[in-house]
């Protein structure tokens, strides 16, 4: 998978953006990145998509900016030239996808169809649009199409809301969601460039799903371990579970034998996507402990943020 399209699963959203006013789109573009989302596509609706993908990408060269609506190759050159660095169609227009693949240009056509997906395939696409969504039959439908097409991701558009999005995340064959909640044109239209922010931030912590699932105790070594997690049993009249490096008092305490990263403990974060949560909390300034890392199957379980807080480490863990 190109590099940009890995950038566009890590992010799991990308707001899809009509602008009537091209002055907008920076205000659009700070709003987003300000919530943590430096994503978004302008979509060619309108006669302003070209000025404003222009000065989007002058003032927020490190955004990742595409072209949506896109119907023709002129658009295309258009789109490109402005600074949009993948490109968008509602259909699978075959002129569009021959002219960007021969560009090298990222482009992801609409598919709705067993049919339009095997078309896609035969041009070597391994990401396509899912449009429209929700009119087309929503992830059940998605899930059905997709199941002979083990190698095609999607990135479901049309429809998209903050209450049904977790249900395509979670779909293992989703690449990101393509909505415009967060960046409604009537809010855009009354410079509510605050509330884009907003419902931006709401997005994102419901698409990741932040949750403290532990508190992990250290202890010096298993006897230690052992008093600890009696005392706190009968206080709770919670079950015990011993393991070879600590014991779980039901499944909100954990008591370890030997001492485990932090001063006098850890939390443990539930995340519903560790990778698209580092990727994020990266985004805004915090780092990692690498050697920390672990892996079931060759993917991320479980990581620890660098800094402690209060003494305690905090790492995430996949729920």
């Amino acid at each position: 998978m190109k590099p940009l399209l890995e950038k566009l699963e890590l992010f799991g959203l990308v707001p899809v953006v009509v602008l009537d006013d091209a002055a907008d789109g920076v205000p659009v573009a700070q709003a987003l990145s300000d919530a943590g989302l430096p994503c978004m596509e302008i979509t060619f609706r309108t006669g302003a998509a070209a000025r404003a993908i222009e000065s989007i990408a002058r003032t927020f060269p490190q955004i990742t900016l595409g072209a949506g609506t896109v119907l023709t190759v002129e658009q295309v050159d258009m789109a490109l030239s402005a600074g949009a660095t993948f490109v968008v169609s509602p259909g699978l227009n075959r002129k569009i996808v021959e002219y960007c693949l021969k560009k090298s240009v990222v482009v992801l056509p609409g598919v709705a169809t067993p049919s339009d997906v095997e078309v896609a395939l035969e041009y070597g696409l391994d990401v396509v649009k899912f449009f429209p969504a929700e009119a087309s039959g929503g992830i059940e439908y998605l899930k059905a199409m997709s199941a002979p097409y083990r190698t095609m991701k999607f990135v479901p558009t049309g429809g998209i809301q903050q209450t049904n999005m977790l249900a395509y995340l979670k779909f293992a064959r989703v690449l990101a969601c393509g909505g415009s909640w967060m960046v409604n044109p009537e809010l855009i239209a009354a410079k509510r460039f605050d509330e884009v922010r907003r419902l931006t931030e709401e997005a994102l912590r419901i698409m990741l799903g932040f949750e403290l699932k532990h508190v992990g105790v250290n202890g010096a070594d298993e006897q230690e371990a052992v008093a600890a997690s009696n005392q706190m049993a009968a206080l709770f009249q919670a079950p015990v579970k011993s393991g070879s490096s600590s014991i779980f008092v039901g499944t909100s305490f954990e008591f370890t034998k030997k001492k485990f990263p932090g001063i006098h403990g850890h939390l443990a974060v539930g995340t519903h996507s560790i990778r698209r949560a580092v990727a994020y909390l990266e985004r805004r300034g915090y780092s990692f402990r690498p050697e920390t890392k672990s892996e079931k199957n060759g993917t991320l379980i479980s990581i620890y943020l660098r800094d402690e807080i209060g003494g305690f480490a905090v790492h995430l863990l996949q729920t």
